[in-house]
């Protein structure tokens, strides 16, 4: 019912930021957990930032912290991730993902559907 589209993705160096929108498309979009998730070449897929429903509740991995900062506009069905201060280690794709049951907001295998990813490359 729910399908997400990840853009805003690119090339940026070390020190720069980027805004990542996820567009979803359905009824119930306010319904479910938003997260943000990563996958650099050769690693797992690591939690970033997620948000509970109303917004009142926000989650950061420690990586980070300070740099990073999730919201959600449920008016305009759209989540996004402000990346400030970026460093090489952020390269990954990105993806976004929508979580039904608010079981684990962390744990990517909570999670019910996901969109196709962009690409955020931080050079040094």
């Amino acid at each position: 019912q729910v399908q997400l589209v990840e853009s805003g993705g690119g090339l940026v160096q070390a020190g720069g930021s980027l805004r990542l929108s996820c567009a979803a498309s359905g009824r119930t979009f306010s319904s479910y957990v938003m997260g943000w998730f990563r996958q650099a070449p050769g690693k797992e897929r690591e939690f970033v930032a997620a948000i509970r429903r109303s917004g009142g509740s926000i989650y950061y991995a420690d990586s980070v912290k300070g740099r990073f900062a999730i919201s959600r506009d449920n008016a305009k069905n759209t989540v996004y991730l402000q990346m400030n201060t970026l460093k090489p280690e952020d390269t990954a794709v990105y993806y976004c993902a929508a979580e039904r049951t608010e079981a684990s907001a962390r744990n990517p295998a909570a999670y019910d559907l996901w969109g196709q990813g962009t690409q955020v490359t931080v050079s040094s």
